[in-house]
């Protein structure tokens, strides 16, 4: 296989880990890639101003690429996208930051060969070893936060939270996967071993929908 791939990007921790293994394998991150849906205006991952990771983008010295998508075409649009994206940075893979959904592997394997190139997955886990990759990630150096979780399982005390030895022991008496993989919170990563220096950053306010709520960052004068 390849050693230059593009990386699914979302700015939480899970891609930020997946950065780091693939690096730390021999791969070369030739660009992150970013849907950013017309109709919100934000990322469709993290619900999530487009100038944050523009700032990842910058801090980690690596290339960016939003795909510019509407709802209701939003594979259509990244299939057409990442044609682009191959012949621009001769990509010979793309990675995504999944762990443990089939249903999110099986989308990320089917865009990947639409395209003709194979879908990586460093993270690649079972369901009971997210504790264990929750440890993983607040040992590696990274800093993140939490900046949006869902209603029904969280209340906004967690909002704001760091990654840290605390948040390892809380996140353990509550009913959901510690890795939040079915979408129960999304942080935002500030700062780590391949950053060339912090994203400086404040918390703003809390906005709420239907089933979320979500911290607006800020940067920090």
């Amino acid at each position: 296989m390849g050693k230059r791939v593009a990386l699914s990007w979302s700015g939480g921790k899970d891609s930020c880990m997946a950065l780091d293994l693939l690096v730390k394998q021999g791969y070369e991150v030739a660009c992150l890639i970013t849907t950013v849906p017309k109709e919100i205006g934000r990322t469709f991952g993290h619900d999530e101003k487009t100038e944050w990771i523009e700032r990842q983008s910058n801090a980690l010295s690596l290339p960016l690429h939003f795909v510019r998508c509407s709802l209701d075409r939003y594979t259509e649009t990244f299939i057409e996208d990442l044609v682009q994206l191959k012949e621009r940075f001769q990509l010979e893979g793309i990675a995504f930051g999944d762990i443990y959904l089939d249903g999110h592997r099986e989308w990320g394997e089917n865009v990947a060969a639409a395209v003709g190139l194979p879908a990586l997955y460093p993270l690649w886990s079972k369901e009971e070893d997210s504790l264990q990759l929750l440890q993983n990630f607040i040992q590696s150096g990274y800093k993140a936060m939490i900046i949006r979780l869902r209603l029904d399982v969280l209340d906004d005390a967690w909002l704001g939270r760091q990654l840290d030895e605390d948040f390892y022991v809380d996140i353990q008496s509550q009913d959901l996967c510690p890795m939040g993989e079915h979408g129960e919170f999304h942080t935002f990563v500030y700062d780590g071993p391949l950053f060339h220096h912090p994203i400086h950053l404040t918390h703003g306010k809390i906005v709420t929908s239907e089933r979320s709520k979500r911290l607006d960052i800020c940067a920090k004068v």
